[in-house]
């Protein structure tokens, strides 16, 4: 009978010892993730000429804390670790290298702008660190070949730029086409999308192009030399700051083209504000998002979350303002892969599940648009539609598009 019971509890002891070996043996983690949380690392232009994206990373730390709130994701909180980069590639270089070497997060998350994402790719993809869904639209970021452990969010500005060529070609097909642009990756991309939209047209309908150093204290010279050239459409590749200054001298210049602003430079409160909303009426770009101030959403459950996020967890930030809304969507991109990892917290892992992404939608998706990823195309989107300011909010108008052409 002794021998017995001595047996048995000596079976349950190896059994719970087995289950305990095996349950561990299913968890694998890389440095920054464990138990208890995943680390995750993020450069934002909290100051300097691009500030007006800070509320991006607000949003973002105040989404996670949300996750984190609810229990975190299987168990895990999210321990994000942000630094103020002040849009300086320098200066995200720095800091950067201090998130991997010091901090020792496992994935680094939505690191904002162009040149700060260009300045730190070859490092992390040499160190195998995930730039998971930075914050930046140039094509070097939609490039598995070239850069497997970098996956840009954003529209990829080739492929928005030639859908406004698209549609110039097809709504104003005599146009004499003026161009504003940053001079780096972000503007030049947006150019060259540009022009392979408006195929062999593109020399003689683009009268003039201009462009700007992200330091320069204002584009009112550019605008001038455009508005010289004959232009009757105007296209500003620009960022928030120097896409409010062309709206509003071109108002004070008494110029009156067609404008076309790239879908980055569409905030509300950060850009159409300042410029003046009166300036901005009827101004043209592209979405694929939700404007949750839009009368048309008012019951849509996802904007219902989000305004119930925003009031609990940022009720100083603006409601209506896209970055707000941008930051809410890729926060919630992100914890939905974390959700995919389940246990395996590895860098190859975090890679493997946000390249095989499979109709994800997220609250704030216009209907109809949803998220396909795969190893050999990681854009996130490759689905807009048009829409037009009227003075106090953007209206969309027209299909969905979708483009099926390559990145860039």
């Amino acid at each position: 009978m002794r021998n017995g019971i001595l047996n048995l509890a000596m079976a349950t002891a190896l059994t719970m010892a087995l289950s305990i070996s095996a349950a561990n043996a299913q968890k694998k983690y890389d440095r920054g993730a464990n138990d208890t949380e995943v680390k995750v690392g993020q450069t934002m232009p909290f100051s300097g000429p691009a500030s007006a994206y800070a509320s991006i990373g607000k949003t973002e730390a105040a989404y996670f804390k949300m996750i984190n709130d609810q229990g975190g994701i299987n168990g895990r909180k999210i321990n994000l670790i942000q630094y103020d980069d002040a849009y300086s590639p320098p200066k995200a270089v720095e800091q950067v290298r201090k998130l991997v070497e010091s901090d020792e997060v496992l994935l680094t998350f939505q690191i904002l702008g162009t040149p700060s994402n260009a300045a730190v790719q070859k490092y992390l993809n040499s160190r195998k660190v995930p730039q998971l869904f930075a914050a930046a639209s140039a094509s070097r970021f939609s490039d598995p070949k070239n850069f497997r452990w970098t996956m840009g969010y954003d529209p990829n500005n080739f492929v928005e730029g030639r859908i406004y060529g698209q549609y110039i070609l097809k709504e104003h097909p005599d146009a004499k086409i003026g161009v504003l642009y940053q001079n780096d990756d972000f503007g030049k991309d947006y150019l060259n999308g540009l022009k392979a939209g408006l195929g062999d047209k593109a020399a003689k309908m683009i009268v003039t192009e201009a462009s700007y150093e992200v330091t320069d204290p204002t584009v009112d010279s550019q605008i001038l030399r455009i508005k010289d050239s004959g232009a009757d459409l105007f296209f500003s590749a620009t960022t928030p700051k120097q896409a409010a200054q062309a709206i509003k001298k071109i108002a004070e210049s008494d110029w009156h083209p067609v404008q076309i602003i790239s879908l980055k430079a569409t905030s509300v409160g950060s850009v159409l504000k300042p410029a003046g909303l009166e300036n901005a009426k009827g101004i043209i770009s592209t979405n694929y998002g939700k404007e949750p101030l839009d009368p048309q959403w008012k019951d849509d459950p996802g904007v219902k979350r989000y305004f119930a996020f925003m009031e609990k967890y940022y009720p100083d930030g603006d409601k209506g303002s896209n970055f707000n809304t941008y930051g809410y969507s890729v926060a919630q991109l992100l914890v939905h892969v974390l959700e995919q990892c389940g246990n395996d917290l590895t860098r190859e892992n975090v890679m493997k599940q946000a390249t095989s992404l499979k109709d994800f939608e997220a609250d704030l998706a216009l209907p109809g648009i949803k998220i396909n990823t795969s190893p050999t195309d990681y854009r996130i989107h490759k689905q807009f539609k048009m829409m037009r300011f009227n003075g106090e909010r953007w209206e969309l108008f027209g299909p969905i598009l979708e483009d099926a052409g390559p990145a860039g």
